[in-house]
C-alpha cells in the first residue's frame, strides 16, 4: 500500500482503542502521511515506552514489525522521547497528546493537523454543537481541523432532527462519490458490518433490481469487542440490556446492530425493501460472518434462480469494484482464515451459498382488499371481486442465502477506513480537485 507523498500532510487520530491502534499500523505501512498525531487525552502507563509497547504488540495480529516486514524483521519503533511524547514508527514520527479529552480542546491547530479520524466511538451525533460540554465531533473543527472522519455510524439522539447538510455516511467503492468536498466536513465511515453488508447486497440489487427483492434479513455472527466484559459484572444504573454485562469469554450473546439503518444511508434503494438485521456476539477476537437471506420474485419455476446464478453474480461483481474490496472464494473457510485479509470488505463463501424456489399462493380477494381496490369509489366499483374466475395466483419466489466473511478489525474495516482517509486527504491536498485513489 506504500504510495508516494504528494505534499507533506499530518494525520490526527483521536483515541487509542482497537481501530485507532490498527489505523496507526495501516498508515505506517502505507507511508502517505508524513506524521501522525494521536490524542489519547490521558496518561498511559508510566513512560512513553508503555505506549510503544501497546502499539508494537497485538494479541490478534502479532507484532507490528512482523506485520510490516515478516518473521525476521527487527523492531521498528525508535527514538523514543518521553518529554515530547513521541517516537518514530518505521520512520514516521508519531506524537501522543495526553491532556485533553474534549475534542474542542485538543491541540490540532498548534500541530497543524487538518484531517482527524475520531476513533473513540464517543462522538457519533453530528447534530451536537461544537461547544457541548460533553464534547462533539464538531469540536475537532473548532480545535483546528478542517475535516473529521468518524470511524462508526452516526447516531442522532434527538429523533426529531435530520442529518445535517454538512455530514455524510460513505463506504469506499459503494457510495464514496456522495462525499462533496465543498459541503461535507464530517464523514462517517459506517461500521465494519455495514461495510461488509453493502458489498453483499449491492451486486444482488444491481442484478435483480429493488422491485424484485421482496424482503431481506441478515444476521452477523460477530467477534467480541472491547465494549464487552471479560467477566460478569453488575449492570449500571438504568441499564436495560443485562446481556452486555455477561462474560464475552463464556457466552454467545444476542445483541443489536444498526447495520440495516446505516445501509439505507449508503444504498438508498434499500429503504424500499423490508429489512431485518440481527447480531450475535461470539467469543473470538476477530473474524466475523454475515448470513444474508433475501427473497426474490422469480421469473419461472422451470428455470429458477439457483446457486450457480448467485455465485456468478458475485464473480462478475468482483471486477466492478476497486481491486480487493470484494472477494469470491470457493474454499472452505473458517473465521481465523479471514483475519488480516487485506482490504477485503467482504469475502463471499461461494461453497455455502444456496437457494430454494417455491410457489407462493396469493389470495386475489385479500390482495385487492389490502390494496383498497375491491370496493366502490364514488359509487363506481373498480373491481368486482365476486366475478373473479381465478381466486388464487401462484408466484415463484426464490430465497437465497449468502455468506460473507469480514475481518471486523484490521483486514476489512481499518483498511477501508484508511482508503477513505487517504482519498479525502488527497482531495484536501489538491484543493478539493477530484482524485482517483491508488494503492
Amino acid at each position: 500500500m506504500k504510495e508516494q507523498k504528494m505534499v507533506p500532510q499530518k494525520l490526527g487520530i483521536n483515541g487509542l482503542g482497537r481501530i485507532a491502534k490498527l489505523s496507526i499500523w495501516h498508515h505506517v505501512e502505507r507511508k502517505y502521511f508524513s506524521e501522525i498525531i494521536v490524542n489519547i487525552g490521558r496518561d498511559v502507563g508510566t513512560r512513553i515506552e508503555d505506549i510503544a509497547h501497546f502499539i508494537e504488540k497485538d494479541s490478534t495480529y502479532g507484532s507490528l514489525h512482523t506485520y510490516l516486514y515478516g518473521s525476521r524483521a527487527n523492531r521498528v519503533i525508535e527514538q523514543l522521547d518521553d518529554k515530547e511524547g513521541s517516537f518514530y514508527i518505521d520512520g514516521i514520527k508519531t506524537t501522543f497528546l495526553r491532556s485533553a479529552r474534549n475534542p474542542g480542546q485538543i491541540g490540532w491547530r498548534s500541530h497543524k493537523v487538518d484531517l482527524v479520524v475520531d476513533a473513540t466511538g464517543a462522538f457519533l451525533d453530528p447534530t451536537v454543537p461544537a461547544d457541548d460540554p460533553k464534547g462533539s465531533a464538531r469540536g475537532h473543527l473548532v480545535a483546528g481541523a478542517k475535516k473529521v472522519i468518524v470511524s462508526a455510524p452516526f447516531k442522532i439522539k434527538d429523533k426529531s432532527r435530520e442529518m445535517p447538510h454538512d455530514a455524510v455516511t460513505t463506504v469506499m467503492g459503494i457510495n464514496d462519490s456522495d462525499y462533496d468536498p465543498k459541503r461535507h466536513i464530517i464523514v462517517s465511515n459506517a461500521s465494519c458490518t455495514t461495510t461488509c453488508l453493502a458489498y453483499m447486497v449491492k451486486p444482488l440489487l444491481d442484478y435483480f433490481g429493488a422491485e424484485r427483492i421482496l424482503s431481506a434479513a441478515m444476521t452477523t455472527v460477530h467477534a467480541a469487542t472491547s465494549s464487552q466484559s471479560v467477566l460478569d459484572h453488575s449492570p449500571k444504573a438504568k441499564a436495560t440490556d443485562l446481556r452486555k454485562t455477561r462474560s464475552a469469554f463464556n457466552n454467545i450473546i444476542l445483541t443489536s446492530t444498526g447495520a440495516a439503518k446505516a445501509l439505507g444511508l449508503v444504498i438508498p434503494e434499500m429503504k424500499r425493501i423490508g429489512f431485518i438485521a440481527e447480531s450475535v456476539r461470539v467469543p473470538i477476537t476477530s473474524g466475523s460472518l454475515i448470513i444474508l437471506a433475501i427473497m426474490v420474485q422469480d421469473e419461472s419455476l422451470a428455470k429458477p434462480i439457483n446457486r450457480e446464478m448467485i455465485n456468478g453474480i458475485y464473480k462478475k461483481a468482483v471486477t466492478h469494484y476497486p481491486e480487493g474490496y470484494l472477494v469470491f472464494s470457493e474454499e472452505q473457510n473458517v473465521s481465523s482464515d479471514i483475519i488480516g485479509t487485506p482490504r477485503a470488505a467482504a469475502v463471499i463463501e461461494g461453497k455455502e451459498n444456496h437457494t430454494r424456489t417455491s410457489a407462493v399462493r396469493l389470495d386475489l380477494n385479500w390482495m385487492l382488499n389490502a390494496a383498497g381496490l375491491s370496493g366502490a369509489a364514488d359509487g363506481k366499483p373498480e373491481f368486482d371481486s365476486a366475478r373473479l374466475q381465478k381466486k388464487f395466483i401462484e408466484v415463484p419466489v426464490t430465497q437465497a442465502v449468502v455468506y460473507g466473511w469480514y475481518d471486523n478489525e484490521l483486514g476489512s474495516y481499518t483498511n477501508m477506513l484508511g482508503d477513505r482517509t487517504v482519498s479525502i486527504a488527497k482531495l484536501m491536498a489538491h484543493s478539493e480537485a477530484p482524485v482517483t485513489i491508488t494503492g
